[in-house]
């Protein structure tokens, strides 16, 4: 089971907010930041500052249809030392601890990567009622995850899937699945591709299941740092690595899953996180977007 100490510390933190403004270099982290109007208006300029010097279409047409190599390059250059586990998933999602006291349960994660994810799940699941399946478009990310000692077949099944193809290969059958975790994964799947993925991950539920969802949000640090000439299209982006990253309003997703998908909303909130580098007396605004939605009982 997950540690005590993780669960303490992440509960704390999630409580950690900014009352006086001196207090901001007394701690890493402080949450539900608000942004002042001068905030909201310089982060709209530099988005709209973006659009003024996109690629040229034939430099974007050539990085989403070699999306695959620049991931493969990806985990062939960092491995399994790139991410984090995330241990914080069972704060923000209890829905994955209630899997536990089921008689038997599916689990799936989307864009699984090398597994920082997956094994604190196999870690929280004493037995044997949960099964974790978990899925990546890279092969080097599945076949680092699989090398991993902690990595367990009667427990996990994990396989190289492109979520944006019509067709699916997959260890499970339709209608099979409690939960689809996508944690920072939909944001590298091009936008014109999210509303038939995402009819994919409705078929694969079960009738009351739950999609648990965070990625980056509007505005988000990681967007305005970008420079000249890395914008495709509205709040679309590519890295220097190739890698391309999507930036989502709560809009966006309402529209994605509820009234293109056919789900109901539980969550959709914005994490306004202000991160701190003490040393160097930095700040950075970091947005993220959380959801759950429930694929309907009938």
């Amino acid at each position: 089971m997950m540690s005590d100490r993780n669960t303490i510390t992440r509960k704390q933190f999630r409580h950690r907010f900014l009352k006086n403004e001196q207090d901001v270099f007394t701690h890493n982290a402080w949450d539900n930041v608000e942004w002042n109007e001068e905030q909201k208006n310089q982060a709209i300029t530099q988005v709209c500052e973006h659009l003024q010097t996109k690629m040229s279409v034939e430099d974007a047409n050539d990085l989403q249809n070699n999306a695959d190599q620049n991931w493969e390059k990806f985990y062939s250059i960092h491995q399994e030392k790139f991410f984090k586990n995330r241990c914080w998933l069972f704060t923000e999602f209890p829905e994955i601890t209630a899997l536990y006291e089921r008689e038997s349960s599916n689990l799936l994660e989307v864009g699984c990567g090398v597994g920082n994810s997956v094994f604190p799940i196999l870690t929280h699941y004493e037995k044997n009622n949960v099964h974790v399946y978990c899925c990546d478009f890279s092969t080097n990310a599945i076949n680092i995850l699989k090398n991993n000692p902690e990595y367990d077949a009667s427990k996990c099944t994990a396989f190289v899937c492109d979520i944006t193809s019509e067709e699916w290969n997959t260890p499970f059958e339709l209608e099979s699945l409690d939960i689809i975790l996508l944690v920072f994964v939909l944001s590298a799947v091009q936008p014109n591709k999210l509303n038939q993925t995402i009819n994919k991950f409705y078929n694969y539920l079960k009738p009351g299941g739950m999609i648990l969802f965070r990625d980056y949000g509007r505005f988000d640090m990681a967007q305005l740092r970008f420079k000249e000439g890395r914008c495709i299209s509205d709040n679309y982006y590519s890295r220097g690595d190739g890698t391309l990253v999507y930036f989502f309003s709560q809009d966006d997703l309402r529209k994605l899953f509820v009234s293109n998908g056919g789900f109901h909303e539980i969550q959709n909130i914005v994490d306004r996180r202000l991160q701190v580098n003490r040393g160097k007396q930095l700040k950075m605004y970091r947005v993220w977007i959380q959801c759950k939605f429930q694929k309907p009982l009938t």
